[in-house]
């Protein structure tokens, strides 16, 4: 049997009127976006068993409360045998999912029972508890505090684990919770809650492989810089062992700094998959998502009966490397295809759409043919011209149009290899995509575009006039090749991004083809 506590007081008989229930206040989040939740809490005397109703659409997770409910109020001292709980999540007509709302519930009880006193409608609780009372650590805590700081809550109280990337934000004041017995003492007025410090932002650029580790490859290094530059998708194409990989691994280095705008979005797609740490509360590196065949559409997209981010997202303002990426299923890669054009992904359930951003540098490597050595200078093909084509034709001709660069890799020479000296740093390189960047920052002021590989068509047409002779050099191209309206504007934003790279204001016929010569795969002979 229960033992009745001291200190939770006999209920007074309460009127109609504004102080029938008590009223705490949390934060929920639909995707990235946020809503108040206002949680009401009525305790009254019961002559049946101690019963505790929640109402106000919850899920299983929510409706799992009440037992941890019970077990934290009786283990903290607050034992509730003989009293009826009624607790309404509003609005109700939203759907509650999650753990996230133990806290602001269980100080409703307390608040209803005159435990404590009324809360004010400017602190916000967040967190989960446990059958002891502690206050456990949960997801989407930074998304949460950024909701309500633009809410016009002053305070939020968050789990211990969670304080560093709620203190992340600032203009909100963040206390970190322990446990109920501490949280009760510090409403009473008897002791202080510690507040988190907050903390700035600040970059970690460190690569984490620099491009002076990597031997030889001068053309595919060069197709990195425009790539970084630009902002541009890239496809490496070549036998195994020629450095695809490490190429990709290394581009991340020669990227901007992120800024602290870019750090906090990140960080808040980061946050609600639940994928901060205390000793790591924010992304402050440019993210580099990696990942096999194995890959599902929801695990690329984001999804779930509640969806969260998927791959795509967690790579926003990063890059995701796909390797080997002919192996992967066709349907994998076509849902790509939203993301790479709009910079967001959508996830449609039955309750509504959730749309993440997911405006990321794709950049994939394959092999040219079932075996890898297709065009290799000293290593026969056994793969025959059929398998060749099929191999090649697994990515589907619209996904080929929305990568901008097509590299071939080509294995290095011996005397490259022993050829002392350290190649250019990453350092060398990143200083000139700075550069670039910036002329695209101005060119692009005002509007949601920050690099060419985002100009739309009337962008296109006003920042990438042609000569009379550059127009002639693409118009051949295009005829000879046979390419499609997506790649005429890809090759304009490639050299648009290759002009920017040389300091000039006029794209010229060296750029054009420059940029004609990195779509590799769209000729019918390559490798002949």
């Amino acid at each position: 049997m229960i033992e009745k506590r001291a200190d939770f007081p006999k209920l007074k008989k309460k009127k109609r009127g504004n102080d029938v229930v008590s009223k705490v206040r949390a934060v929920g989040l639909n995707g990235l976006d946020g809503y108040a939740i206002e949680v009401e809490t009525d305790v009254s005397r019961s002559a049946d068993e101690t019963k505790i109703d929640i109402v106000g659409l919850p899920d299983n997770a929510v409706r799992e409360a009440k037992e941890r409910l019970r077990a934290a109020l009786k283990n903290s001292g607050y034992g509730i045998e003989g009293f009826c709980v009624t607790i309404n999540l509003a609005p109700a007509d939203v759907k509650k999912e999650g753990s996230v709302y133990d806290l602001a519930m269980i100080l409703g009880v307390l608040t209803s029972a005159e435990v404590i006193p009324a809360v004010s409608p400017k602190k916000c609780f967040i967190g989960e508890i446990s059958l002891s009372g502690d206050v456990r650590p949960c997801s989407g805590v930074l998304a949460s505090t950024i909701v309500a700081k633009q809410l016009g809550f002053e305070e939020i109280f968050v789990p211990l684990a969670n304080a560093s990337e709620a203190a992340c934000i600032g203009g909100i004041t963040t206390y970190a919770v322990t446990n109920i017995k501490d949280l009760v003492s510090h409403l009473r007025g008897q002791i202080s809650l510690a507040k988190a410090e907050h903390r700035p932002v600040k970059t970690d650029d460190a690569p984490a492989l620099d491009f002076s580790d990597i031997v030889g490859q001068h053309a595919a290094k060069r197709a990195c810089e425009i790539a970084a530059a630009g902002g541009h998708n890239m496809l490496f194409i070549g036998p195994p062992g020629t450095g695809k990989s490490m190429l990709a691994k290394a581009l991340p280095g020669i990227l901007p700094e992120m800024s602290e705008e870019e750090i906090i979005g990140s960080s808040r797609i980061y946050s609600v998959a639940g994928k901060l740490t205390d000793e790591k509360p924010l992304v402050t590196r440019r993210p580099f998502v990696t990942t096999n065949q194995s890959v599902s559409v929801p695990a690329m997209t984001g999804g779930g009966s509640n969806p969260v981010p998927g791959l795509v997202s967690l790579a926003h303002n990063g890059v995701l490397f796909l390797d080997e990426v002919a192996e992967f299923p066709p349907k994998v890669l076509d849902c790509l295809r939203q993301p790479l054009e709009d910079g967001t992904v959508s996830i449609s359930r039955v309750r509504g759409t959730v749309a993440y951003p997911a405006s990321f540098m794709l950049i994939c490597a394959m092999n040219p043919c079932p075996c890898g050595y297709y065009n290799h200078p000293t290593k026969a093909c056994v793969c025959s011209h059929g398998a060749v084509s099929k191999y090649l034709n697994r990515i589907s001709g619209p996904m080929l149009d929305r990568i901008d660069l097509h590299i071939e890799v080509i294995p290095v020479d011996f005397s490259e290899l022993s050829q002392p000296g350290a190649a250019e740093s990453s350092a060398a390189i990143r200083s000139r995509v700075v550069a670039a960047r910036q002329v695209q920052t101005e060119r692009f002021a005002g509007t949601p575009v920050y690099t060419n590989a985002m100009m739309n068509s009337r962008q296109l047409r006003e920042f990438c006039p042609l000569s009379a002779e550059s127009s002639a050099l693409l118009r051949k191209a295009m005829e000879r090749f046979n390419l499609s309206a997506r790649a005429y504007d890809r090759i304009l934003k490639v050299s648009r991004t290759i002009a920017d790279l040389a300091g000039g204001g006029r794209i010229e016929p060296a750029h054009i083809a420059e940029a004609i010569g990195y779509r590799t795969l769209d000729r019918d002979t390559w490798g002949a």
